[in-house]
């Protein structure tokens, strides 16, 4: 029997996205897998448009929206628990998916039990052939190197399935294995760097990361907050620092702090400041100096970590 599958459909106020992204999935021709749309807390319909438009689609409906962690770890718990999948396929709302997608993710996903994560090809939705994203390199002092063949065009130069430092989770299949030893996300990551931690939990516990690259996916980038919103950028200058703070030592995590205070933050804030941004440039600030309050709360700080 083919594994089980549940597709995790995240949505905050995105009912306007549904559509499509729940019509692509529902053309996958993998032969044992479910839709599940996680409403996280909206106020926009999103509840009753599932219900009249897609009645094989379930819906779990959360009263509060609980951040992009909190809204998927509850639609994992009910996945691996109520529902005993064998896989969780998390996905944003606003993606077109190939009708191949979990087939292909399902049959990299089930060579080595020790595969935690599979991911494929993430492309620019108005630009069908421009690749977002097909996994994340490793960077020495960052850990997270950033997105591999982001805005190159498409020419089967990353067509061999393979192993990844990190992966973005635009979408991403979890293992039932995975998520017994390690969890779901750490909720102290509202949005942002959520999947970083995770993955970095993953591999201390021996886990992979593998990208196939006949798993494809179109993705119309950051609707929900906005890709240049101060709450995205707020979580961007606070969110990294927090893992590198968990798993880096003093030396590295030094390393790491000037970089990311004066290339992410100073640099960043002073070019919004120019513009006019000067709310952007304010949230940056707040979610620095968020994270070295982060820092001395849980007593993770040493004079080390900074000279």
């Amino acid at each position: 029997m083919l594994p089980k599958v549940i597709v995790l459909i995240l949505s905050y106020n995105g009912k306007k996205f549904l559509g499509e992204a729940i019509d692509s999935y529902l053309k996958n021709n993998y032969g044992n897998f479910k839709i599940i749309v996680i409403d996280n807390g909206s106020t926009d319909g999103t509840e009753e448009f599932v219900n009249k438009n897609y009645p094989q689609v379930s819906l779990l409906r959360l009263k509060e929206n609980l951040g992009y962690s909190g809204g998927f770890n509850e639609g994992l718990k009910y996945s691996f628990g109520e529902e005993i999948a064998d896989y969780a396929l998390i996905t944003n709302n606003d993606v077109l998916a190939d009708e191949n997608i979990v087939d292909e993710l399902v049959k990299t996903a089930s060579t080595d039990e020790k595969i935690g994560f599979t991911t494929g090809k993430v492309y620019f939705y108005n630009s069908r052939n421009t690749l977002q994203t097909v996994g994340m390199a490793y960077d020495p002092v960052r850990l997270n190197g950033g997105h591999i063949g982001i805005f190159e065009e498409d020419k089967g130069q990353y067509d061999k399935v393979e192993e990844r430092a990190f992966a973005d989770d635009i979408f991403m299949l979890v293992s039932r294995n995975l998520y017994q030893q390690t969890g779901g996300y750490d909720e102290e990551f509202v949005l942002q760097a959520e999947q970083f931690d995770w993955q970095i939990r993953a591999k201390i516990n021996g886990f992979k990361i593998m990208y196939t690259p006949f798993a494809k996916l179109w993705h119309k980038e950051s609707m929900t907050i906005g890709k240049h919103s101060p709450v995205k950028l707020y979580y961007d200058a606070r969110n990294p620092m927090i893992v590198l703070l968990k798993y880096r030592n003093a030396e590295q995590f030094r390393k790491y702090f000037w970089l990311h205070l004066w290339k992410d933050i100073a640099r960043s804030s002073l070019i919004n400041f120019k513009n006019g941004h000067i709310e952007i440039s304010l949230k940056i600030w707040e979610g620095f100096f968020s994270s070295i309050f982060w820092g001395f709360k849980h007593k993770k700080f040493t004079f080390k970590h900074f000279f």
